[in-house]
């Protein structure tokens, strides 16, 4: 079947709003608020420790607190982006990865801003 064929369809965030939401619901909580929130106040309570990540360490520097989060909703919007032109385009991994990887990411560096501020 080919690609043109597949755009008459309408895109799974159309046929599967649920799922749609329900996906970026989860990288929101996870890599949106749940990263963000781990990491201002593991910066807040643990001020010996600095940011390790580099991208993120210089949106720091140059815009404080204000930087960190345009630099999240710059990603999280690019990879939204990407996810709703995969489902337009049929393609099934456009669609789920960026969902997918922002909110394993994210559980992942809120996991482990957790645990430093548990350990600090």
């Amino acid at each position: 079947m080919s690609r043109s064929s597949d755009r008459r369809r309408r895109p799974a965030y159309s046929r599967r709003p649920r799922e749609f939401y329900w996906l970026w619901i989860a990288a929101t909580a996870t890599y949106g608020v749940g990263d963000v929130v781990s990491t201002i106040a593991f910066l807040e309570y643990v001020p010996t420790v600095d940011e390790a990540n580099p991208v993120v360490a210089i949106a720091l520097d140059a815009f404080g607190l204000g930087g960190l989060v345009a630099l999240k909703i710059a990603v999280y919007l690019v990879m939204l982006w990407i996810s709703v032109s995969g489902a337009r385009d049929g393609d099934a991994f456009l669609y789920y990865f960026p969902p997918v990887l922002l909110t394993l990411v994210g559980a992942s560096l809120t996991a482990s801003n957790v645990r430093l501020l548990w350990l600090a």
